[in-house]
C-alpha cells in the first residue's frame, strides 16, 4: 500500500470539498508537497501518484534531490526556506518558484545567476506577518519598495507574496495577507500568487485568498530532522 498516494488524494479531496463552500474567485489552489527531510524515494512515490509540484526548505538538499529527479521535467520545483547569499546559485540553478525573498540583495543574485535562457524565475515576498523576530520576512510596510526593486531584475518574475503567521494567530495573519496581496495587485496586476496555509491551517488559508498551500506531515508523515 502506498501511504503517501493515500495521503495526496485525501489532501485533493478535502481540498475540492473545501473550495466548493468559497467563493468565485478563490478557488484557485495548489497543493505544494513539503518534501523537506525526506528520501528520494518518497518523492518518486508522490510523484508516481500525479504529484507535480514539491517544495524544499535546505538549499542544499533541495539542490541534490532537483538533480537526483532532473530526467522528471515536468516536476516544479518551490524553494520555500530562508536563503543567504552563498547559497543562491543553487536555487537559481533548480529552482521554478522561490517563495522566500526578503531583500533586495538575495533577489538580485538570483537573477544574476540564473540562467538567461531559462524562463525567469518566479519569486514571491515574504511578508513577516506576526512580526517575529525569529522568523524571516519583511515588515508589510516594506513590501511595495522592494517589489519595485525585484521589477527591475531581468531574469526574476515577482508572482505574489508568502507568510508563515505565528502559532495561535492564523486567522489574522491571513486577513492581513488577503489585504497586502490586493494592494500588491493594484501596482503589479500578475503578482495574483498568495502562499500561505500549512497542513494545520491550510483550510482557513482558502478561505483568505491563498492560492498555494504548502503540505508536508499530512502527505509524507512525521519527518527525522537527525538528517539535516
Amino acid at each position: 500500500m502506498n501511504k503517501i498516494a493515500d495521503h495526496l488524494r485525501l489532501a485533493y479531496q478535502n481540498i475540492e470539498e473545501k473550495k466548493r463552500g468559497l467563493a468565485e474567485g478563490y478557488q484557485n489552489v495548489q497543493l505544494l508537497a513539503v518534501s523537506k527531510t525526506k528520501p528520494i524515494d518518497a518523492i518518486i512515490d508522490a510523484y508516481n501518484a500525479n504529484q507535480r509540484h514539491f517544495a524544499e526548505n535546505y538549499p542544499q538538499e533541495f539542490a541534490d534531490k532537483a538533480a537526483h529527479l532532473a530526467h522528471l521535467n515536468d516536476i516544479t520545483w518551490h524553494f520555500i526556506g530562508p536563503l543567504q547569499s552563498n547559497k543562491t546559485k543553487l536555487i537559481a540553478t533548480y529552482a521554478d518558484y522561490v517563495h522566500s525573498i526578503d531583500r533586495f540583495k538575495i533577489a538580485k543574485r538570483l537573477s544574476e545567476q540564473r540562467d538567461s535562457q531559462k524562463a525567469p524565475l518566479k519569486v514571491f515576498i515574504q511578508i513577516n506577518i506576526s512580526d517575529e523576530e525569529s522568523k524571516s520576512g519583511i515588515r508589510a510596510n516594506d513590501m511595495l519598495s522592494l517589489a519595485d526593486e525585484i521589477a527591475t531584475l531581468p531574469n526574476l518574475q515577482l508572482v505574489g507574496l508568502m507568510a508563515i503567521p505565528a502559532p495561535h494567530d492564523s486567522e489574522n495573519a491571513f486577513k492581513s495577507m488577503q489585504m497586502l496581496s490586493k494592494q500588491l495587485i493594484e501596482h503589479y496586476s500578475d503578482a495574483t500568487e498568495l502562499s500561505m496555509g500549512m497542513s494545520d491551517d491550510w483550510p482557513l488559508a482558502l478561505s483568505y485568498g491563498a492560492t498555494m498551500i504548502r503540505l508536508g506531515t499530512a502527505i509524507f508523515g512525521a519527518r527525522d530532522y537527525t538528517k539535516e
